[in-house]
């Protein structure tokens, strides 16, 4: 392995661990700054197509919804495999993904397991997600205190 390809894996990496910090904390616009302008994102639950966003501007629609329902997110990533080819790559990465929302007066926390299947890009010196498919492996949620 090339000083170069561990140079891009960790790019790749921190591509990763940037989505999770922003959406964290809810900075939405600087999550956008982190796709191509006609990025492409799908999310699967229990097998099923959920949602299908394409382009910066709808996504950042659908983010901002969905954000202004979660009091909190709190998101670990696990392993991440990429396989590189010149300006582009695809990736594969795992992530716990907690949220706090308030139904019915109650605080419900839902875990998430997610598997998500990217691809990548190198535009005007960095990395750039250009697709996402989030696959929502387990689901668990109760209420908490």
């Amino acid at each position: 392995m090339t000083l170069e390809i561990v140079k891009i894996k960790e790019e790749l990496r921190n591509l990763i661990d940037d989505y999770a910090y922003l959406g964290d904390e809810k900075k939405i616009s600087e999550v956008m700054d982190l796709f191509t302008p006609d990025l492409s994102y799908n999310v699967y639950m229990n097998g099923n197509l959920v949602s299908n966003v394409s382009g910066r501007e709808n996504m950042e629609k659908d983010f901002n919804a969905h954000a202004s329902q979660v009091k909190t997110y709190f998101t670990l990533n696990g392993q991440h495999t990429v396989k590189i080819n010149g300006d582009a790559a695809t990736g594969i990465s795992f992530s716990q993904i907690k949220m706090i929302r308030e139904v019915e007066g109650k605080d419900v926390l839902t875990d998430y397991s997610v598997k998500y299947d990217d691809q990548y890009l190198y535009l005007n010196g960095k990395w750039l997600i250009k697709e996402r498919i989030a696959y929502f492996i387990i689901l668990e949620s109760r209420s908490i205190s």
